[in-house]
Parts: C-alpha cells; structure tokens; sequence
C-alpha cells in the first residue's frame, strides 16, 4: 500500500478540487509514494497523535484539521505545529488532512451532523455545484418545543453545554447545521425557513436573533469530530485487510475545557 492508494480513497468522497481557497487540504507530509503499512485517524495533527502513530506502528497519519494552515515562517519544537512536523518527518510519517473537502460533501461533516440528529429531506444549506457546498439543512422526523428540542441535540450529540439563544416560543421543525465555525452561514439558515441553526464559534452578537429564528453554539470540536468515524470508515471499507485505526484519545483531544 501506497500513500496515493489512501488519498485517492479520501478524494473520491472529498476531492481537492472542491477545497476553499484559503484551505490547506491535502497531502502535508510526506510523498504519494511512500509506502504505508498503518493508518491512524485523528481530528488534529498534534504532536501527540504523531506519538500514538508511532506507538501503533501507523506511517500515516489522517485528520481532519491541517497541520499546516497558515505558511511557516520556521520550524520549532517550542511550537506544537513545528513539533508535530520534527516528529512526523524523522518519523518518517506521512500526513494527510481533509479538512473543507470534507467540510462541503453531504456525506461529510454537516451531512453526517444531520444524520446524528435524525434529520430527513437533507440538503446542502449554501449549494455552490450540485450536492456541493457548506452545511445541512433538513426537517425533523416531528416537531418540538424548542426547549425539548435544546435537549433532544444535547443527547445525539453527546453535548454537556450548548449556548444557545433565546428559546422560540414556536414549535422546531426544520433545522440547518454547519460543522466548526458557521456563524457565516446564519443567513443562509434563516433563508432556508429553518427555526433552529446549529453551529460552534458564533459570538456574542450573533445571539441577537429575529422572531422565530434560534442559533445553537455546539462546539467547534464538538460539530465536527465525527468525521473521523467517517473517514475510519470509509478507509476500512475500501482496504479491510489493511491497518486502519482511529485514534485511541480523539474523546480527550478537544483543545476546549468546560468548568
């Protein structure tokens, strides 16, 4: 097994071609010639997911968040990013990210938040092509209060908190959703007749919202982490003779700590 058999794998379900411009998918470390003999997913290329590569013998190393985002101006240990890259390359692990080409298939990110919470009639909220582009949105099996609705997203998707704005004095029937950061997308949300919108990152003024519209913040880690069941999947159907696991701390991996 190659690199280039893995990646080609993850492309056919989330091309490059379809990444945004200021993205960074792709094959960050490493030659699509290199042989590998495991494979380790995880949501971010720490150093420590690099450790635990090494540690269960994997030479690569998929995630969903980049490795390298922003260009480097040097290359650290005092830095994470910069460890992350000393430790993968004498390592000899290859490094691969999906993040916004996963972000905008309906069997990624937003498509598989929509399925956790049992939506039906799913479409892509912000369309760019034909079943390409940003978030969910799709109408639930029944309507709700929205405080029973608050509840219902905390147990499928496994929340402890979620901000949210004020509660609707209307039942919730259509939802919208986005992965990671979504405030961006809020008009799209109430365009698309949706009561509730489901996003992480949305700041303060953001809560202000008008009649018969909520936003609820889930978390950036939180709305994306499942991702990698997805992307374990995906590799382990393709290849089920070969090495693929996910990582054995992704629950612990949230850089994000709630007191």
């Amino acid at each position: 097994m190659r690199v280039r058999d893995i990646t080609s794998a993850i492309e056919e379900l989330a091309p490059l071609s379809i990444q945004e411009s200021w993205d960074n998918s792709g094959l960050l470390v490493g030659s699509p010639d290199q042989e590998v003999h495991g494979v380790l997913v995880g949501f971010d290329c720490t150093p420590e997911l690099i450790d635990e590569a090494l540690q269960c013998g994997a030479d690569m190393v998929v995630t969903h968040h980049p490795l390298i985002f922003g260009g480097l101006k040097n290359i650290s240990p005092d830095d994470p990013v910069g460890l992350a890259v000393i430790k993968a390359v004498s390592g000899g692990i290859a490094v691969y990210a999906a993040h916004t080409t996963a972000d905008k298939v309906i069997a990624g990110v937003s498509g598989t938040m929509a399925k956790r919470l049992g939506l039906v009639n799913v479409q892509v909220l912000d369309e760019e092509t034909e079943g390409v582009g940003l978030g969910a949105v799709g109408d639930l099996p029944e309507q709700m209060s929205s405080e029973v609705f608050i509840q219902y997203v905390k147990s499928r998707l496994g929340l402890s908190i979620a901000r949210c704005s004020r509660p609707l004095d209307i039942p919730v029937s259509r939802v919208a959703v986005c992965g990671g950061s979504g405030s961006s997308l809020i008009g799209k949300a109430m365009a698309s007749e949706a009561q509730a919108y489901l996003c992480g990152d949305i700041s303060y003024h953001h809560f202000f919202t008008p009649k018969g519209f909520m936003v609820i913040d889930i978390g950036h880690f939180e709305g994306e982490v499942a991702i990698c069941d997805v992307l374990f999947s995906l590799l382990k159907k393709k290849f089920p003779t070969f090495a693929v696991r996910t990582s054995a701390k992704l629950g612990a991996s949230n850089p994000v700590f709630y007191y």
